[in-house]
């Protein structure tokens, strides 16, 4: 972990979605030097699924030893955004730093999303930002050491990140046009970086889109925590830059990743748009779960054939698989042994087997046959090959989730 210097104390600090997940842990990291927080977020009630609220995150900032001001903001709204400011400005003096954290998600494909989620995903991400942005400059430009940190990615044109998710990266890349632009327009008197994690970061967000024992593969928002408040104590000259936590944090010295990790030791989940990222950690998955069967021979027997796959499906049925996930899954197969094979947890009894599924089906996926394979004896997770483009699922996501907690019961038996 990143020890606090004090450098931040007394400076403002105007972060928004601060309520909970990776805006409030920066505004923690901050709050330890005494810095002033303020909670530009929309949760002012309890909501029903997600934790935290603009003034239950402000109590854990005066508890860390900052203070905070808890203003409820739609970033979709510019006047609630100028209201916040305002009072901002009125309460601490001014605003030495902005991050723009809110952020909405839904990876879905061009056809699957609806115009509601995109304008969401547009107004929040890149709207949002950019309006946020333009409010807080003309205070920003009178802080000593004034900074905008954007919470997104490094824009990676490998058509792959826009494949699966058009509208959704379109919107993180608009983010980071924004630290384009402005760190280039005002140059030498406001910082504008962007920050993204190196892997998945377990938050309430990543629960809802990867299911149960998802968390296993990330870390702790602690880790963009740390990064965050290593940017935002550089100097203003800091700016322009696309920074990956950990590459950062090794560079400052950082050499024990583990205390980030949820569950030490297990392979970690790349984020999106890192290529090279994604690709080796699905190689150290697999490598992982090759060392959890280091009983089988040094040569490794060969993947069962997909066909064979689909017979111990259909041995493991059971009414109670069929109960609680009421969904009928087609697969889409290139490669050998391809084609359309199903699953159907949602007639009688279930069934599977090649060719279409007996009724319509709720959840489309497309991958290679050896894919396949891999996904349903363990060897590659569902989510990392959905997010590393080697899966493209069409239809209901929260279907697919409930699939990969079928698939870590099935593992044992294939």
């Amino acid at each position: 972990m990143l020890p606090n210097t004090g450098k931040l104390a007394g400076c403002t600090l105007f972060i928004t979605g601060a309520s909970r997940g990776i805006g409030k842990a920066i505004a923690l990291k901050a709050a330890k030097d005494g810095a002033n927080i303020v909670i530009a977020a929309k949760t002012a009630e309890p909501h029903p699924t997600l934790p935290g609220t603009i003034y239950t995150a402000a109590a854990e900032i005066e508890a860390a030893g900052g203070k905070a001001l808890p203003c409820i903001v739609n970033v979709r709204e510019e006047q609630q955004i100028i209201n916040a400011v305002e009072k901002a400005v009125k309460t601490f003096g001014g605003i030495d730093i902005l991050v723009n954290n809110a952020s909405a998600i839904s990876l879905t494909g061009t056809l699957e999303t609806e115009t509601k989620k995109v304008n969401l995903m547009m107004d929040v991400n890149v709207r949002g930002t950019y309006l946020t942005s333009k409010t807080c400059l003309p205070h920003l430009r009178k802080s000593r050491n004034p900074h905008i940190l954007n919470l997104s990615p490094p824009m990676n044109m490998n058509p792959m990140w826009f494949k699966n998710h058009c509208a959704y990266t379109i919107s993180k890349y608009g983010m980071s046009m924004c630290v384009l632009g402005m760190a280039e327009e005002f140059r030498g008197e406001v910082a504008v970086n962007a920050l993204w994690p190196k892997t998945a970061i377990h938050t309430a967000a990543m629960d809802m889109l990867g299911g149960s024992g998802i968390e296993k593969q990330c870390r702790k928002t602690d880790i963009l925590a740390d990064a965050a408040y290593c940017i935002l104590t550089k100097p203003k000259s800091f700016t322009g830059n696309f920074i990956i936590d950990e590459v950062l944090l090794r560079e400052e010295g950082v050499k024990d990743f583990d205390v980030y990790a949820i569950a030490p030791g297990h392979p970690l989940m790349p984020d999106f748009f890192l290529d090279v990222e994604a690709d080796m950690t699905a190689m150290e998955q697999e490598r992982y779960d090759g060392a959890k069967t280091s009983t089988e021979s040094a040569s490794a027997k060969p993947l069962s054939p997909v066909a064979e796959t689909f017979r111990v499906i259909q041995g493991a049925m059971s009414e109670e698989y069929v109960r609680t996930t009421q969904g009928v899954f087609q697969f889409e197969l290139s490669g050998e042994e391809g084609g359309t094979w199903y699953i159907d947890l949602k007639t009688k009894g279930g069934s599977a087997g090649f060719g279409k599924p007996p009724v319509t089906a709720d959840v489309v996926m497309s991958m290679s046959s050896a894919d396949f394979v891999k996904m349903f004896t363990g060897k590659l997770k569902p989510t990392l090959a959905f997010m590393s483009g080697k899966l493209r699922i069409k239809g209901n996501m929260t279907l697919a989730i409930k699939l990969e907690k079928m698939l870590t019961q099935l593992n044992s038996k294939l």
